[in-house]
């Protein structure tokens, strides 16, 4: 009996300037998406970066066949690597010699993902684009003055038009996002197609207990960089009521990570803000369970996958009035929005839901539980079967 050619499994090369073992939410969709993929039952590829010096390789991982580029440090971030392109084309030609994939789906139009598109572009290979980026996302590694920052920031506009205008179908996480496409890269068509969830995954097991802790805890998880504005939230950890004696957990490693712990200390909160560090998936799940509040102050979120973490382990949230956060706060009900930077605001918020009752506090998160049910991985994942498949954009426009 033969499988129907639209029901047979799919070869596909999944191409990620960044995928782990480096942490961002764009390496983590990746990650989640082989995995998804592959337990669905197709074949799955990742070409990405090498984290570290030395030649190219394959590594045959649970959630796919990794291939792993040459690749080159960069002096202005601790762990980000780029591939030169006189260096990679070889390589991603013969990969496709290699894998004969049935569709691409690049994850950005830099270096990895840009070559990978003419590749597949040259052979009529179906091609599905997927963008993660801000130029936000970019400036604090950039040593230049703003004025010549802005300048690169519409190149790196115009240069995603131009890549991901030639994809089949290009799709970004949130309908801001897809706006911010059509005003600034001009791509006429791009589906807003959500980075998606397992939200059981976040619910306390039957028979599972987790004590909650002592004193009423903020939570924030994500890199520790410039633009999540983290020391928004420990400014307004200090400027909260004494007797609260509100705690704050930061679960992620990052550059700026030496200078909040100094801030920290200054500011007197060495018994109050903790440093969790890298953590691992079982440690993240715990510390938004136990967490009375989540916090994500960062002005450059395309969705925020650990917010919507958060809220699936039915926690109340606080998140800046920034780019696609609004998305995720009805106001007064799973938790509110505050003035980015401000840390007046911020404090004012933290304050209003901590000196909630227990059973409204409870209330708020249970609202943040119902509000990620949209966000399925399932139907994420089934979306981006479709558009492998051929479905078009018109196809899945509601």
């Amino acid at each position: 009996m033969t499988t129907p050619a639209d029901q047979r499994p799919l070869t596909i090369l999944i191409a990620a300037d960044t995928y782990p073992p480096h942490v961002n939410g764009a390496a983590q969709f990746g990650y989640r998406l082989a995995k998804g993929m592959t337990a669905r039952g197709h074949n799955v590829n990742v070409l990405a970066c090498r984290a570290d010096n030395g030649p190219s390789f394959t590594e045959f991982r649970s959630e796919a066949t990794v291939h792993r580029l040459h690749s080159h440090g960069v002096f202005t971030h601790e762990y980000f690597r780029i591939c030169f392109p006189w260096e990679i084309k070889k390589e991603i030609s013969l990969l496709f010699d290699r894998v004969k994939p049935d569709v691409v789906h690049i994850q950005s139009h830099y270096m990895i993902g840009e070559h990978v598109l003419y590749e597949a572009v040259k052979r009529g290979v179906r091609i599905v684009a997927t963008n993660h980026f801000m130029p936000e996302n970019l400036n604090p590694f950039l040593p230049f003055p703003q004025w010549f920052k802005d300048i690169i920031g519409k190149i790196s506009w115009k240069d995603m038009g131009k890549v991901m205008g030639q994809a089949d179908v290009v799709t970004t996480p949130t309908p801001l996002a897809a706006k911010a496409m059509h005003q600034h890269a001009f791509l006429r068509k791009v589906l807003p197609l959500s980075n998606g969830i397992d939200s059981a995954a976040y619910e306390l097991q039957p028979g599972e207990v987790i004590e909650p802790h002592a004193n009423p805890t903020v939570v924030f998880a994500g890199r520790l960089a410039e633009e999540k504005h983290v020391d928004v939230l420990i400014n307004a950890v200090s400027k909260t009521p004494p007797e609260l004696n509100v705690h704050l957990e930061i679960v992620g490693g990052g550059e700026v990570r030496p200078a909040l712990e100094a801030q920290a200390k200054r500011l007197g909160l060495e018994d109050r803000v903790k440093f969790l560090g890298l953590a691992s998936d079982e440690d993240l799940r715990k510390a938004y369970i136990q967490a009375d509040l989540f916090c994500m102050p960062g002005t450059a979120e395309l969705q925020s996958l650990v917010t919507l973490e958060a809220m699936s382990a039915s926690t109340p949230v606080v998140l800046a009035d920034a780019m696609a956060l609004p998305h995720l706060v009805r106001d007064g009900e799973n938790g509110y929005l505050f003035t980015p930077n401000d840390s007046d605001d911020l404090a004012k918020k933290i304050t209003l839901i901590l000196e909630l009752p227990a059973e409204e506090r409870a209330a708020m998160g249970q609202a943040s539980r119902r509000m990620v049910e949209p966000h399925s991985i399932e139907g994420t994942l089934q979306t981006f079967e479709d558009l492998y498949r051929g479905a078009s954009f018109e196809d899945k426009v509601v």
